[in-house]
């Protein structure tokens, strides 16, 4: 019998280990329990509206409920009608064309982001991800085995990548590109122009697109976000759309999005999501065709609000001595560039990082933000304006205080 002690065994296997908290819903979570805890906190960290889900919308949930049918089982890819209603908006919103056979209807936008990639990325295959981008992009790709490649681009270029950044970071195992437009962190909208010439590249290189696209009808001053695909249609065999109802109809919670995409790709994703989850909820289901064979007047209210909220919060956080903060076109971010604080000495503290100083900010302003770490290079704070008017004011007004005493 051998002496020697018997090896451990791991409890946590490394993948899911290897896995970085959401450090949006972490700084949103700590916000809330300080909070509860009696403090004036004020938390820029979610990237939820402030807005209830339109009436009209609830109405037809309940109705659901009372269905029995709505108590069973339904299709994995989605109930038919939910599908054919999502190819619908697609043509009518995003100039895209296809079919309810091309849908899948997934728990939220993340579900479809993780399908997206699960399904098309094998070990070792390289996504290119544009920084800034949205937290849970590359913990994605890692859960599907994909190494994510991070090109990126600053407030100096609007925090858009160039397709000569792409083609830099282009190896012999890149197999997809993710783009995100509006964006979330930093509410850039890429140009028609831009767009083009960069489905004209993943095109001549064979590279897959992954278009979040959930941000699509929040876009300011006449701006419209054009879907990559309605642009370069030949990219249609190479192309994977995700989006969902969450930001636009103010239904985070309800979770429901989806993914369109070629064939073989929608039958690979309803194959995964049969075991991995089955169908969405029936109930939100229903809530989610309201919402599209709805009209969009409710979303116009909310973009108003979230209009006035964008110019209010831009114009303040760049009277701050050592902040730049791009106007954003789309989403409900703001992105400012605090390099220029960084290194300065407040109330005792020297922060050399956006991560210290967003926990002096919260420590010593009771603001909550989000630090660039989560989404690229430090240097970096995301704030989200989808919170009310009084709230933005102070909180940002703290924040002016705070940093003004930086020496």
């Amino acid at each position: 019998m051998s002496s020697s002690a018997a090896q451990p065994i791991r409890r946590i296997s490394k993948r899911i280990a290897a896995i970085a908290p959401s450090a949006t819903l972490a700084v949103d979570a700590r916000a809330k329990e300080l909070k509860a805890q009696g403090q004036p906190v004020i938390g820029f960290g979610a990237g939820e509206p402030d807005f209830p889900t339109p009436g009209y919308i609830v109405e037809a949930a309940i109705e659901a409920a009372r269905n029995p049918a709505s108590h069973r089982y339904s299709p994995a890819a989605g109930l038919p009608a939910l599908r054919e209603a999502i190819a619908t908006r697609a043509l009518s919103d995003a100039g895209v064309r296809t079919s309810a056979s091309n849908v899948v209807v997934t728990n939220g936008g993340k579900q479809a982001v993780y399908e997206a990639f699960a399904t098309i990325l094998d070990p070792g295959d390289e996504l290119i991800l544009p920084a800034p981008y949205w937290t849970t992009y590359p913990e994605a790709v890692r859960l599907a085995g994909g190494v994510p490649v991070e090109v990126f681009a600053g407030a100096d270029q609007d925090y858009k990548v160039t397709v000569e950044q792409l083609e830099a970071a282009r190896t012999p195992r890149t197999k997809a590109l993710l783009l995100c437009s509006p964006s979330n962190p930093t509410g850039s909208v890429y140009t028609p122009d831009e767009l083009r010439a960069i489905g004209e590249w993943a095109l001549a290189h064979g590279i897959w697109v992954v278009s979040d696209e959930i941000y699509q009808h929040l876009t300011y001053d006449g701006v419209t976000a054009k879907s990559i695909l309605s642009l370069v249609p030949d990219l249609a065999e190479q192309t994977i759309i995700v989006n969902g109802v969450a930001k636009t109809y103010a239904m985070t919670g309800w979770r429901v999005g989806w993914l369109i995409g070629p064939s073989d790709v929608v039958k690979a994703a309803t194959n995964l999501q049969s075991h991995l989850s089955s169908n969405v909820a029936n109930v939100s289901q229903y809530a989610a065709l309201a919402a599209l064979t709805g009209d969009l007047s409710a979303v116009e209210e909310m973009k108003v609000a979230f209009d006035r909220r964008r110019r209010t919060m831009i114009g303040m956080l760049n009277d701050i001595e050592g902040v730049r903060t791009p106007m954003p076109q789309g989403a409900f971010y703001a992105y400012p560039d605090v390099r220029g604080v960084l290194g300065k000495t407040i109330r005792g503290v020297t922060p050399q990082t956006s991560a210290e100083l967003a926990t002096l900010i919260l420590d010593e302003a009771q603001v909550a933000v989000v630090p660039g770490e989560a989404f690229g290079p430090s240097g970096y704070l995301r704030l989200s304006y989808a919170l009310g008017d009084a709230d933005l004011v102070e909180g940002v007004t703290r924040i002016q205080r705070l940093l003004a005493e930086a020496e």
